[in-house]
């Protein structure tokens, strides 16, 4: 069996490394005088931008941005049909958030403002699409260096185009925390007793929140409502994968999450967990597809507020999704925590309509926008 299939988890150590793994801070089950302890929160944190719940919750920038999503909020993007529009396009597949059209050599992915959970659509939330779309490309060029991407262009805000490939029926699953609360987060699994996950040996005495000794994988599969978790030797053996594609695919989802931990704790966040997809392109190459990092695919925390409300038992400040019932102030609210994440982890402001009045006679409607821009980045492509 080759290394990469072989995975576990030291006992814990007096020493864990914090988000950027770099300088070790204390674990978090061994407490520290006061004056330490704030002493190790202020090196730790010497090159982190402070980032508090309260600019979530209280900030002019909110105010700024909440007008132009509730002047959106009757003009989401929910439904598309570009293969009726778009003559390169054959054929339309829908996904929970995502429209892929087959475009020949290339797919046509436009991100909708579909909000979903456990697989029901719940409500469109205004911007979601965009912000997801421009969160996955500002991360697909930022680590190239780490793992090839199947991304072509980007002629829509909604929309990527992205070559084919054959995609393998595993997400990637990175974890660098104990935490979640379905039947195939960590925590479950962990508080009722099972100490070998995925392929991984967990050490026992960890609690909820605590950052593990090190950043595991826990692949999952698709059955037919729900993931599945299953080990590396089980991925091989049922050939779902090579051994060699798994390796790779498996070493670049690690270094994928290690490298956004790290931007994600400058920028005053710690990514908790995360998804990934590969596939295989024509070459034979191992790309990373879909998404990466983005509030859908990811758990961020407030890093700032982190070690402090461990050491206290408290749940971590995060900018989890809420789960809106359709309320407008709740839709209004997850739009904005899509926006305060983009701009957070981007360092960029996101691109709001002109007015505030974003539906207006002379706003050019998002569908035939999106066909417009879609059938000028085909032609330019043949």
């Amino acid at each position: 069996m080759s290394q990469c299939l072989r995975t576990t988890l030291n006992p814990p150590k007096t020493l864990l490394r914090n988000p950027t793994n770099c300088s070790p801070v204390s674990s978090p089950l061994i407490h520290l005088p006061k004056s330490k302890k704030h002493a190790r929160i202020s090196m730790s944190q010497q090159n982190q931008q402070e980032l508090s719940l309260d600019s979530l919750i209280n900030s002019t920038r909110k105010e700024e941005v909440l007008g132009a999503i509730k002047g959106s909020l009757s003009n989401c993007l929910t439904e598309t049909s570009l293969h009726k529009t778009v003559p390169a396009l054959k054929s339309k597949v829908r996904g929970k958030v995502r429209d892929i059209y087959d475009g020949g050599d290339y797919l046509v992915l436009v991100t909708t403002d579909r909000q979903s959970a456990f697989d029901k659509i719940l409500a469109s939330i205004p911007f979601k699409g965009q912000v997801l779309n421009e969160t996955s490309l500002w991360w697909f060029d930022r680590t190239r260096h780490i793992a090839q991407n199947a991304m072509v262009s980007a002629p829509d805000k909604n929309v990527t185009i992205a070559k084919k490939c054959s995609v393998f029926p595993v997400e990637f699953v990175v974890r660098g925390y104990v935490t979640g609360s379905t039947d195939t987060s960590l925590w479950t699994v962990y508080k009722n007793g099972v100490r070998n996950y995925c392929g991984n040996t967990l050490p026992d005495g960890l609690v909820k929140s605590q950052k593990l000794p090190s950043n595991i994988l826990t692949p999952t599969t698709k059955a037919e409502d729900h993931d599945v978790p299953i080990t590396p030797e089980e991925i091989v053996k049922s050939g779902l994968m090579t051994e060699a594609d798994y390796c790779e695919a498996s070493s670049k989802a690690l270094s994928l999450f290690e490298y956004g931990q790290r931007v994600a704790f400058e920028h005053g966040l710690i990514l908790v967990d995360t998804k990934y997809e590969f596939g295989k392109g024509s070459d034979g190459s191992v790309l990373l597809i879909d998404e990466v990092h983005t509030p859908d695919s990811s758990r961020y925390w407030i890093a700032h507020s982190y070690e402090e409300r461990f050491q206290k038992g408290l749940e971590p400040e995060n900018v989890d999704k809420v789960l809106p019932d359709a309320p407008a102030d709740l839709v209004c609210e997850l739009a904005w925590r899509y926006i305060f994440l983009y701009e957070t982890i981007t360092k960029s402001k996101f691109e709001l309509p002109l007015t505030e009045n974003f539906v207006s006679s002379l706003q050019e409607p998002i569908h035939d926008r999106i066909s417009r821009n879609v059938e000028l980045a085909l032609s330019s492509l043949r």
